[in-house]
């Protein structure tokens, strides 16, 4: 009786959920054997693992059967982060497969126009050429449906959800699987739940791009996407005024810790043209998203004024970047888009 004759005796014995061999996924580990008592360590995710218990006593029936081994010491050590990804890495996300680049319009102040710049600056994308997907990330309050006038709802095929192709690109909202005042009251684990569904069970396909439409602040909807897209792009929205960027700078300390690379700042609400006269009115301050580009390190990569046409275009359905794509605004969101190419290649 030697280790590696105690070690082949184990062979049989399976990872539960993996269905392979505890001996051939390194879990067992510093096999010694002296005077009849065999001692051995058990590596696992954690060592509080409910798995523990279990396989701790398949060991020692295994083991302890074994002729001159009079009693079995099974130690339980918890694996290294880098361990664990090694031996149990994450199954990728069957719905995102195809996707080519990820982005993730953030902002954390609510109110600054993060959705219609989400909308705009996908269809921007589309007009430059690119197979773009839009998801509405915003779980408490999914307003992409309205902004581009969605009022069926999704179907499902093979167990995946299709989304809906509108104005070239694909689309899919919670708001697009209940009514659209119907409120949504979820918490903790099911936004992540259901943030993980949307993008492993929707049939996005092929695409250049997919824009996520995050909701205001730094809570679970963000950390979700953040753990979930480790290579997502990150752009983030504020308005001039400081009170906007308080609460935009701990968005960006969020994705500064979680490794995201922001690829800019836009300023929406920038100023306003009357026209009585060609100076642009600042009605909510001046050179606030300037200032936090350079305190930040982030480029500034687009001004948006105060435009009725952008309003308008949300309420009605028609985005600005379909009514009106070659507009001074729709100018600026063609550079936006084409400032995020750049920087994704």
């Amino acid at each position: 009786m030697d280790e590696q004759h105690i070690v082949e005796s184990l062979r049989p014995v399976l990872h539960p959920k993996f269905k392979k061999s505890l001996v051939d996924l390194g879990l067992i580990r510093n096999v010694s054997i002296q005077d009849g008592i065999v001692s051995l360590t058990l590596a696992l995710k954690s060592d509080t693992s409910p798995l523990k218990n279990i396989l701790m006593g398949e060991i020692k029936k295994v083991v302890g059967a074994l002729p001159e081994v009079s009693s079995v010491l099974v130690k339980v050590v918890a694996l290294s982060k880098e361990e664990s990804a090694r031996l149990f890495p994450k199954a990728p996300l069957k719905g995102i497969e195809k996707v080519k680049h990820f982005l993730a319009v953030a902002s954390g102040k609510g109110g600054v126009g993060k959705t219609t710049i989400a909308v705009n600056v996908a269809l921007a994308l589309v007009e430059k050429g690119y197979k773009v997907g839009l998801l509405d990330a915003d779980v408490y309050g999914p307003s992409v449906p309205l902004m581009l006038d969605i009022r069926e709802a999704v179907d499902q095929e093979n167990n995946m959800i299709i989304p809906i192709d509108k104005y070239g690109m694909r689309i899919m909202s919670l708001g697009m699987t209940a009514g659209q005042n119907d409120a949504f009251i979820w918490r903790g684990p099911l936004v992540t739940k259901i943030l993980h569904q949307m993008l492993d069970q929707v049939k996005w396909g092929e695409l250049d791009y997919l824009v996520i439409d995050l909701p205001p602040g730094t809570g679970d909807p963000s950390i979700t996407i953040a753990k979930a897209l480790p290579k997502c792009s990150i752009l983030m929205i504020t308005t001039p005024q400081e009170v906007a960027l308080a609460d935009v700078r701990r968005s960006i300390s969020l994705f500064n810790k979680t490794g995201h690379s922001i690829v800019g700042l836009v300023e929406n609400m920038s100023y306003f043209l009357c026209g009585h006269t060609e100076q642009p009115i600042e009605i909510f301050g001046k050179g606030g998203g300037k200032r936090l580009s350079e305190e930040a390190n982030i480029p500034l990569i687009g001004t948006i004024p105060l435009d009725l046409a952008l309003g308008q275009g949300g309420d009605s359905g028609v985005p600005l970047m379909v009514s009106a794509p070659h507009s001074t605004t729709g100018v600026v969101f063609q550079e936006i888009a084409k400032n995020i190419a750049v920087r994704q290649q």
